[in-house]
């Protein structure tokens, strides 16, 4: 099988390819489509294989219509969700809405969106905005659709993090950074992507009697619009130090094309020959082992209920 051989240069092409027969009439949902991105690269390279729908969520109309545009240039239908990521008013109305869609039930769920070491800021609930937006956002998004029974028994969703969550485990007492008096950048992703993997780690498990796989993927280096806030040069003093951690020899952080960096997203989103892995942490298209702070189940249920909190709301699958 060719995934076997898959690896840092595989294109998500030839992903498609391999299970455009699994991909085929599907329904599937992709936070963070905009063009550059790989929210919207994602879309754009699933809808070759002609899925039933893609649900297309942005920030703005204007950031999904490019996407809707080259999606139906191949024969497939949208609906967009538009959705602020940094409120949580926002996602329990775009929530509300998917959820309303009674002919709708979701297959797949791929969760792209995302910012990178931004300056400090709060989001409109007071949590730091690379937590709120990267994780608490989606926490709230997909387990609102979850407990409505919009995903499918059987289905997927595969959580977008990064190789960056080797920075920072979560800061259990202070994951504001003592309201920005401790702020560091990177830090902040990195525990943001730290708790994109728990989170998978968590729905796995949370997920066994609806058969839902969940994944965390890290896509590789590529130059999108989520760099917007550092300098290349900032962004290979990055690269820089996270290579001098002991635990990512296995990393290749040669720059990626677009199309390359979204193979492992598809890849966990279709592929048979993961299922009893569930919860796996995936890389240039093979599983992998995360950072020792992002591998258990323990944390990973400190984060799911420290999360709720947070959200105001308990969710029980």
């Amino acid at each position: 099988m060719a995934a076997a051989s898959w690896n840092w240069g595989t294109f998500g092409d030839e992903v498609v390819k391999e299970f455009a027969g699994l991909i085929k009439d599907k329904t599937i949902l992709v936070t963070g489509v905009a063009s550059g991105g790989l929210g919207g690269e994602t879309a754009i390279t699933l809808s070759k294989a002609h899925p039933k729908l893609i649900i297309l969520h942005a920030r703005s109309e204007d950031k999904i219509s490019p996407i809707a545009k080259a999606v139906a240039e191949q024969g497939v239908p949208s609906k967009s969700v538009v959705m602020d990521l940094a409120s949580f008013a926002s996602v329990r109305k775009a929530a509300e809405t998917v959820n309303s869609w009674a002919d709708v039930t979701i297959d797949v769920m791929i969760n792209c969106a995302g910012v990178m070491a931004t300056p400090y800021g709060k989001t409109a609930d007071g949590f730091e905005q690379q937590f709120g937006i990267n994780h608490l956002g989606h926490f709230l998004f997909t387990n609102l659709l979850l407990k409505a029974g919009k995903v499918a028994d059987g289905g997927r969703i595969v959580n977008v993090t990064s190789g960056g969550h080797m920075r920072s485990p979560i800061r259990w007492d202070d994951v504001n950074f003592s309201d920005g008096a401790e702020y560091d950048k990177y830090a902040g992703y990195g525990q943001s992507k730290t708790a994109n993997i728990l989170y998978s780690i968590a729905l796995a498990d949370k997920l066994k009697g609806h058969q839902i796989a969940s994944f965390s993927v890290h896509p590789g280096v590529i130059i999108t619009n989520l760099g917007r806030y550092q300098s290349k040069e900032e962004l290979e003093a990055l690269i820089a130090a996270t290579k001098s951690l002991s635990h990512v020899s296995k990393y290749n952080f040669n720059y990626k094309e677009l199309n390359q960096g979204v193979s492992s997203q598809i890849m966990a989103a279709f592929s048979p020959g993961i299922l009893d892995q569930n919860g796996a942490y995936i890389y240039d298209c093979q599983i992998q082992e995360a950072a020792e702070h992002a591998r258990s189940l323990e944390d990973a249920n400190r984060l799911w209920a420290m999360s709720e909190e947070m959200v105001g709301e308990k969710f029980k699958f």
